[in-house]
């Protein structure tokens, strides 16, 4: 077990991210009541903004320490400019827009296409590696989130579907770009996206007229998109450096589940048969990916980045004072090129092509 762990550590916060954004659906609910959704969202993503952004700088009035993240630099803020641009903006005003005039059972079947078209985003554009079991696991898992999200009613493609196809889009594209700067600090790039997309809702929200509303709800919106949207993105950043999008949003896709379940509970329902078949496919799904043992001869070319990390096969460089290594530690550093065979996932390290196994 746990030299499994020891080259699979990003699964454990792939899930976290899940437990903790499905399990915040249903506890929102309860507190929207009569908020305009768009108003809603700002205050979600404004209070992991704000609860992450203070996180933050407490920690900078601390002495720096030995396993600190590496800061994000110039060539990262396009990456999460354009990350905010479509995750934090153009996403939820499509979804709002759709969902005004896109019956639930549509909607909520269509949602389920962000995990597929994150997939196809980085298996087409970003050239991550899908093989058959992975791209199965993704079938489990999404075949399972349809069946869960399944009501009887009119579903079809009207402008307001598109819309929400749209934004699931823009969310595979944001997901994707989050993975091209996930080596920097996930809590800074969290904090950044949550409270810039949080004041752009807000500001949408009362140029149409809406009013915040009273402090127990802003209360209790600010305290769940800190756990349910500010800390599931900040372990989605850090199941991105060591998965890849494809595969964590395979994981992602889990969290409907997360909050059926828990919206059985808190509402002292009986489960229906579909919701123990959707919980064994995804189940199931989650088993491929786990499962899964990639390997092969593999050439590492010459790379410069920063990241923490300690002195493994990957990590062989010296340090000035002279020391082993092993203590996890973040500053710049240079890979040589090298030529191995082990298993790995499309991480920082190993964002190779495949060539013909592709």
């Amino acid at each position: 077990m746990s030299s499994w762990l020891k080259w699979a550590p990003g699964i454990g916060p792939a899930l976290l991210a899940a437990l903790l954004f499905g399990a915040s659906t249903p506890l929102a609910k309860l507190v929207m009541g009569d908020i305009h959704p768009v108003l809603f969202a700002g205050l979600l993503y404004a209070g992991s903004g704000l609860g992450l952004g203070a996180a933050w700088l407490l920690r900078r009035l601390r002495p720096i320490q030995a396993n600190a993240e590496a800061t994000l630099t110039r060539r990262d803020y396009p990456w999460l400019g354009g990350a905010v641009l479509f995750g934090g903006v153009l996403g939820p005003v499509l979804l709002m827009l759709g969902l005004s005039s896109t019956p639930a059972s549509s909607a909520s079947l269509l949602l389920n296409l962000e995990s597929v078209l994150t997939a196809l985003v980085a298996w087409l554009v970003f050239r991550e590696n899908v093989d058959r079991r992975i791209f199965l696991g993704m079938v489990a898992i999404v075949a399972g989130g349809v069946l869960l999200s399944w009501t009887q009613g009119p579903v079809g493609l009207s402008w307001g579907a598109v819309a929400i196809i749209g934004a699931c889009a823009c969310w595979a594209i944001d997901n994707n770009l989050t993975r091209a700067i996930s080596a920097g600090d996930p809590l800074a790039i969290a904090a950044i996206k949550g409270g810039s997309a949080g004041l752009i809702n807000i500001c949408v929200a009362l140029l149409i007229g809406q009013r915040l509303p009273d402090a127990s709800a802003l209360a209790g919106a600010a305290v769940i998109g800190l756990v349910g949207y500010g800390i599931s993105l900040v372990a989605f950043v850090l199941a991105l450096r060591h998965l890849g999008a494809a595969r964590t949003g395979a994981y992602f896709s889990t969290a409907p589940f997360v909050g059926a379940g828990l919206s059985l509970l808190l509402l002292r329902e009986t489960p229906e048969v579909s919701f123990w078949v959707a919980g064994a496919l995804m189940a199931l799904g989650v088993w491929l990916h786990v499962s899964e043992r990639h390997e092969h001869d593999h050439r590492h070319e010459a790379l410069d980045h920063e990241h923490p990390h300690s002195h493994d096969e990957h990590h062989q460089h010296e340090h000035d004072p002279e020391w082993d290594g092993t203590v996890p530690h973040t500053h710049h550093h240079r890979h040589q090129p090298m030529s191995h065979s082990h298993p790995h996932y499309p991480d920082l390290h190993h964002r190779h092509s495949h060539g013909e196994k592709r």
